[in-house]
Parts: C-alpha cells; sequence; structure tokens
C-alpha cells in the first residue's frame, strides 16, 4: 500500500485505481462491519471504475452516529483495535468531533501522501521545516512531520511558543520552509512589524499551506509572497480521508493524488457526476488506508471538475482553483449565493486591509451581510484615505457579488486573529440559530 509517483498516463492509473480500488472492497467486505453492512447485496470485484457509482455515498454524519451508537470508536475499523497505534479527531468547527484510529501501515501510507505534497514544491533533505502549530489531536501536524522525516528534511517544531518566538525561532535556526494556515501566515506579519522584522528578509523560500482555501486565491497568494519573499503553495486534505492534493508547478490549482485517492465530483442536489468544467461537490475514495476507509466519502467541498491534462504535464486530475468553497459555507442572503472566499479574494486586492470579518444580520426581516475590516492605517489622519478604501471596496463587492454588501471600519487589533483554520464569518441572522465562528483559535493555545 505504498505511495508511488506519478504514473505515464491516465490509463495506467485508471488501471491502477481499479485494482488497488478491488483489492480494498474485497477486504472491507470481508472485514468491516460498517461497510459490510452498506454493500449488502453488491457483488465484488467491480468490472470497472464507472460501477463505483452503484456503491452509496458515505458521510461524515454516518461516521458521528455510528460513533454514537457504538462508543466510543464505532465499526468503521477493520482490525481489531490492538493493530491501531494513532488516535486522531476532526477539528468540530461543523459538528461533533469523529474520532479516527489508524494503523502503523495507513500511517505510514498517510505520511508518504505528504512526502508528495513536499516533493511537489521542491522541498528536500537539505531544508529546514518550521511547523508554526501545537500539536494536538489534529492528524495534518502530525502527518505533516512524519512526511518531513521520509524527505530528510529537519523539523523544528513551533509548540507551545507564541508568535513572536515563533518568528524568533525561525530566524535562528534559519528555516526555509513554512508549514502553517495562510491566515496564520498573513498575521505574522502584524506580530513581525510591532517587532521590527522584515519577513521578506528571512530564510524563509517556500511556504506551504492548508485548513483554508485561501493559498489557491491569487490575491491571498501574492500577499503572503510579497510579506515573506517566498513561494506560497496550497494543498488539501481531511482528517477523514488524508492528504488529497499538491500544488500544481504551474500554479493553475491542485493537482489530486490519483495514486492514492479516486476523485468525483458531483451536483449535491442530484448526487450525479457534473460535466466538464462544472462546479460540483468532491467525492473522494481512499486507496490506502484500509484500517479506516472513507469509500465515496462527501467532502463538503467545492470544486470545479477538469478533465484536461494540465499545462504542466502533471497527468493527475487537476482542480482549477483548488477548494473553491463548501456547502456548509454557502451565505444565501436575499436570493443570492455567496462563499467567503469569494469575498475574501476582492478585499485582499487592497493592500491596506490587515483583518477582515463577515457578519450576516436581519432588518425588518431582509437579510443583510456586512464586512468588518481592519486596514493598516487607523489613525485619524488618515480616514479620508480610509473612507475611499472602503468606497472601493464597497463598489468592489457589488460589482462581482452581486449583492449591496457594507463595510464598516474597526480599530486596530479588535478582529481575532487565528493560527488554525480561520472562522471569520457570524450568523445573526433572527431566522437561524446564532452562530457565533469568530472566536479566534490563539485563544485556546
Amino acid at each position: 500500500m505504498g505511495q508511488e509517483v506519478d504514473y505515464s498516463s491516465k490509463e495506467e492509473i485508471k488501471k491502477v485505481q481499479l485494482q488497488k480500488l478491488n483489492d480494498l472492497l474485497m477486504f472491507v467486505n470481508q472485514n468491516n462491519a460498517f461497510y459490510s453492512a452498506k454493500y449488502l447485496g453488491i457483488k465484488f470485484p467491480l468490472n470497472s471504475l464507472a460501477e463505483l457509482e452503484n456503491l452509496p455515498f458515505s458521510t461524515k454524519k454516518e461516521f458521528v452516529n455510528d460513533q454514537d451508537d457504538f462508543p466510543p470508536l464505532g465499526k468503521n475499523h477493520s482490525y481489531p483495535e490492538e493493530n491501531y497505534i494513532r488516535y486522531h479527531q476532526t477539528s468540530g468547527t461543523t459538528g461533533r468531533p469523529l474520532k479516527v484510529l489508524d494503523t502503523a501501515e495507513s500511517w505510514d501510507w498517510l505520511a508518504d501522501c505528504w512526502v508528495k505534497v513536499f516533493r511537489s514544491v521542491g522541498v528536500t533533505k537539505h531544508d529546514r521545516l518550521f511547523l508554526a502549530f501545537s500539536f494536538g489531536p489534529f492528524i495534518g501536524f502530525w502527518t505533516a512531520y512524519e512526511g518531513a522525516k521520509k524527505v530528510g528534511a529537519l523539523v523544528i517544531p513551533g509548540g507551545g511558543q507564541t508568535s513572536l518566538e515563533r518568528l524568533q525561532s525561525i530566524i535562528t535556526n534559519k528555516a526555509t520552509v513554512l508549514v502553517c494556515t495562510p491566515s496564520y501566515a498573513l498575521h505574522m506579519e502584524e506580530v513581525a512589524k510591532e517587532a521590527g522584522i522584515d519577513l521578506s528578509q528571512t530564510s524563509i523560500r517556500i511556504t506551504i499551506h492548508a485548513g483554508e482555501p485561501g493559498a489557491s486565491v491569487p490575491a491571498v497568494r501574492d500577499k503572503i509572497e510579497q510579506i515573506w519573499g517566498a513561494v506560497c503553495y496550497d494543498h488539501s486534505g481531511m482528517t477523514e480521508v488524508g492528504v488529497v492534493s499538491y500544488s500544481c508547478a504551474a500554479k493553475t490549482g491542485l493537482h489530486c493524488n490519483e495514486s492514492g485517492y479516486i476523485v468525483e465530483v458531483i451536483d449535491p442536489d442530484t448526487l450525479k457526476p457534473v460535466a466538464n468544467g462544472e462546479k460540483g461537490e468532491l467525492v473522494l475514495t481512499n486507496l490506502g488506508r484500509w484500517g479506516y476507509p472513507a469509500i465515496r466519502y462527501r467532502t463538503h467541498d467545492f470544486v470545479i471538475k477538469n478533465e484536461t491534462i494540465c499545462s504542466c504535464g502533471n497527468p493527475n486530475i487537476l482542480l482549477p482553483g483548488g477548494i473553491i468553497g463548501r456547502t456548509d459555507d454557502m451565505m444565501i442572503v436575499r436570493g443570492v449565493n455567496i462563499f467567503p472566499p469569494s469575498i475574501e479574494a476582492i478585499l485582499r486586492e487592497f493592500l491596506e486591509l490587515v483583518e477582515f470579518r463577515i457578519v450576516l444580520y436581519t432588518i425588518a426581516g431582509m437579510d443583510q451581510v456586512k464586512v468588518e475590516v481592519e486596514l493598516s492605517d487607523y489613525s485619524e489622519n488618515n480616514q479620508p484615505q480610509n473612507n475611499q478604501t472602503l468606497d472601493k471596496m464597497r463598489k468592489l463587492l457589488r460589482e462581482r457579488i452581486g449583492l449591496r454588501i457594507e463595510v464598516e471600519l474597526k480599530a486596530s487589533h479588535s478582529l481575532p486573529r487565528f493560527e488554525m483554520k480561520a472562522r471569520r464569518t457570524i450568523d445573526q441572522r433572527s431566522s437561524r440559530e446564532t452562530k457565533n465562528l469568530g472566536k479566534s483559535n490563539l485563544e485556546a493555545m
């Protein structure tokens, strides 16, 4: 179940995928109580990848309910408990945390997936990786460390430190690669400015991000590169499935690791495949995590389906623009579908922007949306210039989103900062349960 290099043709990829898929399905159907119950009456092996569409989807809700019904770990396990060596869980930002176990074999496979991420952007054994996060129960941090070990790079841990201490460690240890969320890479600029540090003069040459769509948003990527004087790369993954994609050499999106995953893009309403070039929900089957399989797993991530070979020559599926939003993050305001990354992409075009937050509320029964922003100079002397910036933001938001969105200036350092996944949306609409997602993850560190 080791991770291979990219294959030379689509035909070879599909041939190997079918073999791996059937090996997985035959094993799981005999050894996994959760999936064997789902697959009653279905005959294996499959004759083609197209027959995968005949299998039922898997969802996070199913996995969580299974663990509620059979506590604490549920029935989605293919081996006796003594075979498992790692426990992790989801962040719980969209519901109850999901517990996930890994065997030594699947843990090694997950590390190999990270190796592909590192090698795709040019990380070698000569690099020094700074991991700017604390090691908690979330899997991405740990697998990044394991992947870096396989590459042979020196890993510098950043847990248990303030942001300033992390910057000092980066400088002192001459780190060359930074791994963190895009929001945190931007936040570190504020800390650096207050300390008189020019981040572009550090030894960081590569930044690698995940957890949010930011690093695939051109305006966000450009700002990170300008701040750090480094090349910014994105990738995507989930606790439930592992590290799925890595940056394209041509920087046009994310390539899916098809030696480890089967990728589908469906209409979330009809559950049928979307046409080439259309937006849909990403559905994944991981082929190397037999101990905790996720087969036809609905990620709730929105991507654009793309069946053409990328200009970089990589035959693995390219997701143009990476992860462009989530079905559970989509906001509907006066009949207009809005994704937070679309708002961020517009705001990040303004160099004055420091931080922002989206607020949904109701006036006279009508849904409204406003954006609260911090700008680099909040002083009274700069008020005329700030007012001009706010007007330009309102104009661009109206033109590109198709909705009037108020923009409100906030005092410096008044909005939350984030180390882990940024939660920049507050839903105060009276017709819905209030969701305050604005609490800073830094407060819990």
